[in-house]
Protein backbone atom coordinates (compact mmCIF):
# COMPACT_ATOMS: atom_id res chain seq x y z
CA UNK A 1 0.00 0.00 0.00
CA UNK A 2 1.92 3.63 -1.48
CA UNK A 3 1.63 6.41 1.34
CA UNK A 4 1.29 9.74 0.71
CA UNK A 5 4.56 11.79 0.83
CA UNK A 6 4.58 15.07 3.15
CA UNK A 7 3.30 18.36 1.28
CA UNK A 8 7.16 19.60 1.65
CA UNK A 9 10.35 18.27 4.09
CA UNK A 10 13.33 20.87 4.82
CA UNK A 11 16.18 19.18 6.76
CA UNK A 12 19.13 21.35 8.63
CA UNK A 13 18.62 23.62 5.50
CA UNK A 14 20.73 26.84 5.20
CA UNK A 15 21.61 30.14 3.11
CA UNK A 16 24.20 32.78 3.69
CA UNK A 17 24.26 35.91 2.18
CA UNK A 18 26.57 38.83 2.78
CA UNK A 19 24.16 40.17 5.84
CA UNK A 20 21.91 37.48 6.61
CA UNK A 21 22.04 33.88 7.04
CA UNK A 22 19.36 30.83 7.07
CA UNK A 23 20.40 28.74 9.80
CA UNK A 24 19.18 25.40 10.45
CA UNK A 25 16.04 25.39 9.37
CA UNK A 26 13.80 21.68 9.84
CA UNK A 27 9.87 22.08 9.08
CA UNK A 28 7.35 19.25 7.36
CA UNK A 29 4.11 19.14 6.34
CA UNK A 30 1.60 16.85 6.15
CA UNK A 31 -1.32 16.61 3.55
CA UNK A 32 -4.40 18.19 4.50
CA UNK A 33 -2.76 20.69 7.27
CA UNK A 34 -1.81 24.24 7.01
CA UNK A 35 1.04 25.89 8.37
CA UNK A 36 1.47 29.45 9.04
CA UNK A 37 5.21 30.38 8.99
CA UNK A 38 5.08 33.89 11.35
CA UNK A 39 8.45 36.25 11.65
CA UNK A 40 8.98 39.81 11.81
CA UNK A 41 9.82 41.40 8.25
CA UNK A 42 13.75 40.27 7.25
CA UNK A 43 13.45 37.29 9.40
CA UNK A 44 13.44 34.78 6.97
CA UNK A 45 10.07 33.54 5.63
CA UNK A 46 10.51 34.51 1.85
CA UNK A 47 14.05 33.17 1.86
CA UNK A 48 12.73 30.10 3.37
CA UNK A 49 9.58 29.69 0.87
CA UNK A 50 12.13 30.63 -1.90
CA UNK A 51 14.16 27.57 -1.04
CA UNK A 52 11.35 25.24 -0.88
CA UNK A 53 10.21 26.39 -4.13
CA UNK A 54 13.87 25.73 -5.69
CA UNK A 55 14.03 29.95 -6.19
CA UNK A 56 17.28 29.65 -4.65
CA UNK A 57 19.57 26.96 -3.94
CA UNK A 58 20.34 26.48 -0.79
CA UNK A 59 23.73 25.88 0.95
CA UNK A 60 23.07 23.12 3.40
CA UNK A 61 20.24 20.42 3.90
CA UNK A 62 18.01 18.66 2.12
CA UNK A 63 14.30 19.88 0.79
CA UNK A 64 11.51 17.36 -0.92
CA UNK A 65 8.53 19.25 -1.94
CA UNK A 66 5.79 16.40 -2.49
CA UNK A 67 8.04 13.96 -2.00
CA UNK A 68 10.68 15.21 -4.76
CA UNK A 69 14.34 15.79 -4.00
CA UNK A 70 14.85 19.78 -4.88
CA UNK A 71 16.35 21.67 -6.99
CA UNK A 72 16.33 18.38 -8.79
CA UNK A 73 13.15 17.31 -9.14
CA UNK A 74 11.89 20.86 -9.13
CA UNK A 75 10.04 20.33 -12.50
CA UNK A 76 8.08 17.64 -11.79
CA UNK A 77 6.86 18.76 -8.31
CA UNK A 78 6.21 21.95 -8.98
CA UNK A 79 3.32 21.38 -11.54
CA UNK A 80 1.41 20.65 -8.27
CA UNK A 81 2.31 23.42 -6.45
CA UNK A 82 0.41 26.64 -6.58
CA UNK A 83 2.73 29.77 -5.84
CA UNK A 84 2.03 33.75 -4.66
CA UNK A 85 4.26 35.89 -3.49
CA UNK A 86 3.51 39.76 -2.72
CA UNK A 87 6.01 40.75 -5.50
CA UNK A 88 4.26 38.70 -8.80
CA UNK A 89 3.05 40.73 -11.24
CA UNK A 90 0.17 39.98 -13.61
CA UNK A 91 0.11 41.59 -17.42
CA UNK A 92 -1.37 44.75 -17.15
CA UNK A 93 -2.65 45.35 -20.38
CA UNK A 94 -4.32 41.48 -20.35
CA UNK A 95 -7.51 40.83 -18.86
CA UNK A 96 -7.94 38.61 -16.23
CA UNK A 97 -9.59 36.45 -18.68
CA UNK A 98 -6.90 35.96 -20.88
CA UNK A 99 -4.88 34.98 -17.72
CA UNK A 100 -6.84 31.96 -16.85
CA UNK A 101 -6.96 31.02 -20.09
CA UNK A 102 -3.28 31.15 -20.00
CA UNK A 103 -3.13 29.11 -16.81
CA UNK A 104 -5.37 26.51 -18.13
CA UNK A 105 -3.40 26.13 -21.30
CA UNK A 106 -0.55 24.70 -18.82
CA UNK A 107 -1.96 23.18 -15.70
CA UNK A 108 -4.44 20.79 -17.10
CA UNK A 109 -6.06 20.73 -13.54
CA UNK A 110 -7.40 23.66 -14.09
CA UNK A 111 -11.05 23.83 -12.76
CA UNK A 112 -13.33 26.35 -14.69
CA UNK A 113 -16.23 26.24 -12.63
CA UNK A 114 -14.01 26.90 -9.59
CA UNK A 115 -12.57 30.29 -11.26
CA UNK A 116 -15.91 31.16 -11.91
CA UNK A 117 -16.77 30.79 -8.37
CA UNK A 118 -14.23 32.93 -7.26
CA UNK A 119 -14.70 35.72 -9.65
CA UNK A 120 -17.75 36.00 -8.27
CA UNK A 121 -16.97 35.73 -4.79
CA UNK A 122 -13.86 37.82 -5.15
CA UNK A 123 -15.99 40.74 -6.84
CA UNK A 124 -13.76 40.32 -10.39
CA UNK A 125 -14.67 40.70 -13.77
CA UNK A 126 -13.44 38.69 -16.33
CA UNK A 127 -13.18 41.00 -19.15
CA UNK A 128 -11.77 43.66 -17.17
CA UNK A 129 -8.16 44.45 -18.08
CA UNK A 130 -5.26 43.99 -15.02
CA UNK A 131 -4.04 47.78 -14.81
CA UNK A 132 -8.07 48.96 -14.43
CA UNK A 133 -7.68 46.66 -10.74
CA UNK A 134 -6.73 47.95 -7.52
CA UNK A 135 -3.82 46.30 -5.69
CA UNK A 136 -6.01 44.49 -3.54
CA UNK A 137 -7.73 42.92 -6.65
CA UNK A 138 -4.71 42.15 -8.46
CA UNK A 139 -3.93 40.27 -5.14
CA UNK A 140 -7.21 38.21 -5.62
CA UNK A 141 -6.92 37.67 -9.29
CA UNK A 142 -3.28 36.00 -8.74
CA UNK A 143 -4.99 33.79 -5.77
CA UNK A 144 -7.88 33.07 -7.75
CA UNK A 145 -4.85 32.02 -10.89
CA UNK A 146 -3.48 29.41 -8.40
CA UNK A 147 -6.52 28.13 -6.53
CA UNK A 148 -8.31 27.65 -9.59
CA UNK A 149 -5.90 24.76 -10.47
CA UNK A 150 -6.31 22.83 -7.53
CA UNK A 151 -2.78 21.94 -6.84
CA UNK A 152 -1.64 19.69 -4.04
CA UNK A 153 0.16 22.42 -2.26
CA UNK A 154 -0.38 26.00 -2.11
CA UNK A 155 2.53 28.07 -1.13
CA UNK A 156 1.51 31.65 -0.32
CA UNK A 157 4.18 34.43 0.70
CA UNK A 158 2.27 37.48 2.99
CA UNK A 159 -1.06 36.42 0.62
CA UNK A 160 -3.38 38.72 2.72
CA UNK A 161 -1.26 42.02 2.57
CA UNK A 162 -2.66 44.58 1.08
CA UNK A 163 -6.29 43.46 1.40
CA UNK A 164 -8.67 44.85 3.43
CA UNK A 165 -10.64 43.26 5.89
CA UNK A 166 -13.67 41.99 4.03
CA UNK A 167 -11.06 40.30 1.47
CA UNK A 168 -8.60 38.76 3.85
CA UNK A 169 -12.09 37.13 5.33
CA UNK A 170 -13.17 36.00 2.03
CA UNK A 171 -9.63 34.45 1.13
CA UNK A 172 -9.11 32.62 4.67
CA UNK A 173 -12.18 31.49 4.17
CA UNK A 174 -11.19 30.19 0.59
CA UNK A 175 -7.68 29.07 1.80
CA UNK A 176 -9.89 26.52 4.70
CA UNK A 177 -12.43 25.46 1.79
CA UNK A 178 -9.05 24.18 -0.25
CA UNK A 179 -8.29 21.47 2.64
CA UNK A 180 -11.63 19.61 2.61
CA UNK A 181 -9.94 17.34 0.25
CA UNK A 182 -7.33 16.03 2.86
CA UNK A 183 -4.85 15.48 0.21
CA UNK A 184 -3.57 19.07 -0.02
CA UNK A 185 -2.19 21.48 2.31
CA UNK A 186 -0.93 25.02 3.07
CA UNK A 187 2.00 27.06 3.70
CA UNK A 188 1.57 30.74 3.91
CA UNK A 189 3.65 33.01 5.63
CA UNK A 190 2.74 36.51 7.69
CA UNK A 191 3.01 38.67 10.11
CA UNK A 192 -0.57 38.54 11.22
CA UNK A 193 -0.99 36.32 13.70
CA UNK A 194 -4.65 36.66 13.84
CA UNK A 195 -4.94 35.23 10.38
CA UNK A 196 -2.56 32.51 11.35
CA UNK A 197 -4.42 32.01 14.45
CA UNK A 198 -7.85 31.42 12.55
CA UNK A 199 -6.76 29.02 10.12
CA UNK A 200 -3.65 27.25 10.79
CA UNK A 201 -3.26 23.55 12.02
CA UNK A 202 1.12 23.81 12.65
CA UNK A 203 2.70 27.26 13.16
CA UNK A 204 6.07 28.18 13.07
CA UNK A 205 7.86 31.18 14.42
CA UNK A 206 11.39 32.19 12.58
CA UNK A 207 13.41 34.91 13.76
CA UNK A 208 16.74 35.99 12.41
CA UNK A 209 17.20 33.24 10.54
CA UNK A 210 16.51 30.59 12.78
CA UNK A 211 12.99 28.94 13.02
CA UNK A 212 12.70 29.41 16.98
CA UNK A 213 9.57 27.03 17.51
CA UNK A 214 7.16 25.00 15.55
CA UNK A 215 4.16 23.16 16.58
CA UNK A 216 0.49 22.12 16.07
CA UNK A 217 -1.30 25.55 17.15
CA UNK A 218 -3.22 24.11 20.21
CA UNK A 219 -0.23 22.91 21.55
CA UNK A 220 1.18 26.48 21.48
CA UNK A 221 -2.17 27.65 23.03
CA UNK A 222 -2.36 25.04 25.68
CA UNK A 223 0.63 25.44 26.54
CA UNK A 224 1.56 28.88 26.99
CA UNK A 225 -0.16 31.31 30.67
CA UNK A 226 0.31 34.31 32.29
CA UNK A 227 -0.07 34.04 35.85
CA UNK A 228 0.09 36.68 38.43
CA UNK A 229 1.15 35.74 41.95
CA UNK A 230 1.73 37.37 45.28
CA UNK A 231 5.09 37.04 46.90
CA UNK A 232 7.42 38.64 50.13
CA UNK A 233 9.41 41.58 48.31
CA UNK A 234 12.27 39.36 49.67
CA UNK A 235 11.34 36.09 48.37
CA UNK A 236 14.01 35.21 45.14
CA UNK A 237 12.40 34.78 41.77
CA UNK A 238 11.85 30.86 40.68
CA UNK A 239 14.42 29.65 38.76
CA UNK A 240 12.16 26.81 36.52
CA UNK A 241 12.82 26.04 33.08
CA UNK A 242 9.04 26.72 32.18
CA UNK A 243 9.62 30.45 33.41
CA UNK A 244 10.08 32.65 30.13
CA UNK A 245 9.69 35.80 31.69
CA UNK A 246 9.22 37.20 35.30
CA UNK A 247 7.96 40.51 36.47
CA UNK A 248 7.79 42.26 39.73
CA UNK A 249 6.06 45.12 40.90
CA UNK A 250 6.60 45.27 44.72
CA UNK A 251 4.92 41.97 46.32
CA UNK A 252 3.03 41.44 42.40
CA UNK A 253 4.39 38.95 40.16
CA UNK A 254 3.47 38.34 36.67
CA UNK A 255 4.82 35.38 35.55
CA UNK A 256 4.63 34.60 31.20
CA UNK A 257 5.31 30.62 31.25
CA UNK A 258 5.62 27.97 28.48
CA UNK A 259 4.88 24.62 29.79
CA UNK A 260 2.00 25.12 31.76
CA UNK A 261 0.83 22.34 34.05
CA UNK A 262 -1.19 21.68 37.06
CA UNK A 263 2.25 20.32 38.45
CA UNK A 264 4.19 24.13 37.40
CA UNK A 265 1.28 25.55 39.83
CA UNK A 266 2.19 22.68 42.96
CA UNK A 267 6.10 23.84 42.41
CA UNK A 268 5.62 27.49 42.47
CA UNK A 269 4.81 26.77 45.98
CA UNK A 270 2.63 30.18 46.10
CA UNK A 271 -1.10 31.22 46.15
CA UNK A 272 -1.26 32.28 42.16
CA UNK A 273 -4.01 34.89 41.73
CA UNK A 274 -4.84 34.46 38.39
CA UNK A 275 -4.33 32.44 34.99
CA UNK A 276 -4.52 33.84 31.86
CA UNK A 277 -4.20 32.76 28.74
CA UNK A 278 -2.56 34.30 25.65
CA UNK A 279 -3.27 35.10 22.01
CA UNK A 280 -1.11 33.78 19.43
CA UNK A 281 0.09 37.35 19.04
CA UNK A 282 1.38 37.28 22.39
CA UNK A 283 2.48 34.06 22.68
CA UNK A 284 4.62 35.04 19.35
CA UNK A 285 6.13 37.86 20.94
CA UNK A 286 7.32 36.31 24.27
CA UNK A 287 8.80 33.25 22.19
CA UNK A 288 11.00 35.74 20.09
CA UNK A 289 11.99 38.14 22.86
CA UNK A 290 13.46 34.84 25.06
CA UNK A 291 14.88 33.33 21.87
CA UNK A 292 17.04 36.75 21.32
CA UNK A 293 17.92 36.49 25.47
CA UNK A 294 19.15 32.97 25.05
CA UNK A 295 20.50 33.50 21.14
CA UNK A 296 21.39 37.33 20.92
CA UNK A 297 23.27 36.84 17.85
Amino acid sequence: MSTIPQAFEMKGVGKSFPFFALRDVSLALAPGQIMGLVGPNGAGKSTTIRLLMGLLAADVGEIRLLGREMPREQAAAKADVGFVSDDMRLFQHATLDWHMGFVASIYPGWDAAYAATLLKRFGLRAAQPVKSLSSGEQAKALLLLALARRPRLLVLDEPTSGLDPVARHELLGELMDVLRDDRRAILFSSHNTLDVERISDRIAFIDRGRVVAASDKEDFLERWRRLQLRLPADRPAWALPEIVRCERDGGLVTLTVDGFSDALLARLGAPVEAVQRMSLEEIFVATVMHSREVQPT
